[in-house]
């Protein structure tokens, strides 16, 4: 062997010890993509801002195919189920996939129920993270404390649909229909009722119960939640969580109590977080002692992954 063949090979071998090896993490690729829904007052972004902060990045980088559609922040569950729906369709045109994988947060919950229930052959899954699925007492007081069709009650709405407007411009979303207390009427205890009446897949035969994994519908359906309203001495959604929260009695998460929350799987309904925390809000902050809310998403697409979804 030459010098110069000697010299060549003596290169290559250096360079393949300190080169690192190509590595492609694809713990998160499910089968079908993972299509997050926002909740009350929700978004897909503003101004660069995700409403799952950071979630959506962390699911990407694992190699999951990730989707945030845009549906009207402040309507009835029946009218976001709808335009959920025209959005499924539209993601399976898009990627060819058969089904998608559900993951809806607080409202979000109950709307993407409502797709499995009407076109459960589109859907591989469904999880509801602080989800309304028994109603919240948050939004019985604010019913129960505005007389319909009174001058406070037609304030209130209207100051509140300003808002979701205003927050539906600066997310690029306009033109979606807006109505804030046929909104709150969804989230009361007998408004959810009046919905499982109708859509009562993965939700448990009493209140605080459980449910199948797989419905009757072959969709499967999980759940998560916290169960704390201070969490971080950073945090800005600590107040006003521990203010609301004090109209719930038992274990909650701020806005729903943990009961509400479970539906089918319960994964656990008693996270150190509370109702913005579950999809890592505010900014990530979240409890120091608790595990990182983007690593819950992760670890339940692993999950999915593993039952093939």
């Amino acid at each position: 062997m030459t010098l110069r063949s000697i010299l060549f090979v003596g290169l290559v071998t250096i360079t393949a010890l300190i080169t690192p090896p190509a590595y492609s993490n694809t713990d998160s690729q499910t089968q079908y993509p993972i299509v997050l829904v926002h909740g009350l007052f929700g978004f897909d972004d503003i101004l660069g801002i995700d409403y799952f902060y950071g979630i959506p990045q962390a699911l990407t980088e694992e190699g999951a195919t990730v989707f945030v559609p845009a549906v009207s922040a402040a309507n009835t569950t029946e009218v976001r189920g709808e335009q959920l729906l025209n959005e499924v369709e539209r993601i399976l045109a898009l990627t060819g996939a058969k089904k998608v994988n559900l993951i809806g947060h607080s409202h979000g919950g109950p709307t993407v129920r409502y797709v499995a229930s009407v076109a459960p052959h589109l859907v591989a899954s469904i999880t509801s993270v602080g989800g309304v699925n028994w109603g919240t007492e948050v939004a019985d007081a604010m019913r129960g404390k505005l007389e319909p069709g009174s001058l406070p009650e037609s304030s209130i709405s209207d100051a509140a649909n300003a808002l979701v407007n205003l927050m539906e411009i600066l997310s690029g979303n306009q033109g979606l229909p807006t109505d804030s207390i046929a909104a709150t009427e969804s989230l009361t205890t007998v408004g959810t009722l009046a919905f499982n009446a109708k859509y009562p897949e993965g939700v448990p035969s009493q209140y605080c119960g459980t449910a199948p994994m797989v419905a009757d519908n072959g969709v499967y359906y999980f759940s998560w939640s916290g169960s704390r309203k201070i969490t971080n001495v950073l945090d800005p959604s600590d107040a006003p969580m521990k203010l609301t929260g004090l109209i719930i009695p038992g274990d909650s998460d701020g806005l729903v109590s943990s009961c509400s929350s479970r539906l089918g799987y319960v994964i656990n309904d008693h996270y150190r977080m509370n109702h913005l925390d579950e999809v890592n809000q505010a900014f990530g902050l979240h409890h120091l002692w608790e595990t990182d809310p983007k690593q819950v998403f992760l670890e339940h697409a692993h999950r999915l992954k593993s039952l093939g979804l």
